[in-house]
């Protein structure tokens, strides 16, 4: 490369790098533009040191701001229609003329891309609705990775202007306890069965849940939802009371006929007008904060272990010992705990 196409580069490089500053991006984000918003969640995603910097300065601006929205966590089961129902949903929202961010939690692999990116292109209304901007979470990394940048997503959407954030689990298990501990209102989708509603999802999952809604309730399933309704509505009456006071609710619903679309939102605002007025609501937003403390410092920790090329290295040799059966599982921790603070010790941390 010659001095004038060198030059060239480097002077391109520094525009992108000053074009992704707090002090480019914030003052674009606030104003409601979404290609800033999308650039900003993108630092918010990187794991360089300086876009990490960037997206601290970000996040700290974004709260400072203090908007606020109504947050909405929405899982299901495989199958059970998630895209379809946040399409519709979302336009009923949308053409209310409220301004609509949907964001997912991904766990699945890179090479995979995750059913969010197809979810997108089958959004084909709500996906170009001027009141909507629908952002993938990147997957890769750690779960609490990946659900400690949606929860800082959240905030720039707030700071854009957003009035209903929606946060999608794309995976199962974990990220359904991850997105019920960053949103207001947690929505449980569920299918009707044959008679075994019950088995088909964790007690745990269903204990979170502010609201049932059993989907694709049209056509010859209209009964089976129907009754599928009723037994989650008597099922949800035996868990112990919520803290928040509120009794969650079971009903059906199809988004594809848009049937009690409007009301799933009634639910929702009923939910947040009562949690308001007991105080639940702040006093849980409150709770969120210090938990993502503790999950964000976790994550700091395992970033400084798992990143460092020396322990890495020392992890390596420690599993190969653990597996030829040298050393204990729990002997071959304690080594490389000792190791790392004796690490952190000589770098003078």
């Amino acid at each position: 490369m010659d001095e004038q196409h060198l030059e060239e580069w480097l002077r391109r490089r520094k525009e992108r790098k000053d074009s992704r500053s707090a002090d480019q991006l914030f003052p674009r984000i606030i104003k409601g533009d979404k290609e800033a918003l999308s650039a900003g969640i993108t630092v918010l995603e990187s794991t360089l040191d300086s876009d990490r910097n960037v997206a601290n300065e970000l996040v700290n601006r974004a709260i400072r701001l203090g908007h606020s929205s109504i947050r909405i966590g929405i899982t299901g089961v495989p199958g059970v229609g998630k895209s379809t129902f946040i399409e519709s949903f979302g336009c009923f929202l949308a053409d209310k003329g409220l301004k609509l961010a949907v964001l997912a939690i991904d766990p699945s692999s890179e090479e995979s891309g995750g059913s969010i990116l197809g979810d997108k292109t089958r959004m084909q209304h709500l996906s170009v609705h001027p009141n909507v901007f629908i952002r993938p979470t990147a997957a890769g990394g750690t779960l609490g990775g990946v659900a400690r940048r949606t929860r800082e997503a959240i905030y720039l959407c707030e700071a854009a202007g957003f009035d209903v954030i929606l946060i999608e689990t794309v995976g199962v298990g974990q990220s359904e306890t991850l997105v019920h501990s960053m949103v207001d209102f947690f929505l449980l989708l569920m299918l009707s069965g044959a008679g075994d509603e019950l088995q088909g999802i964790k007690r745990g999952i269903m204990e979170m849940a502010d609201a049932l809604v059993i989907t694709k309730a049209d056509g010859e399933n209209m009964k089976k939802a129907e009754m599928a309704a009723r037994s989650y509505a008597n099922a949800m009456h035996l868990f112990p009371p919520k803290s928040s006071a509120w009794i969650a609710p079971s009903f059906t619903c199809s988004a594809l006929q848009n049937v009690n679309i409007d009301k799933v939102w009634s639910t929702i605002e009923s939910h947040v007008n009562t949690t308001r007025i007991n105080g639940w609501f702040d006093e849980n937003r409150k709770k969120q904060d210090c938990y993502w403390l503790n999950e964000s410092l976790k994550e700091m920790i395992l970033h400084e272990f798992f990143g460092n090329q020396e322990m890495h290295k020392a992890l390596m040799d420690m599993e190969k010992n653990v597996f030829n059966g040298t050393v204990s599982s729990f002997q071959g921790a304690e080594k490389l705990y000792i190791l790392f603070n004796e690490m952190l010790r000589k770098n003078g941390k």
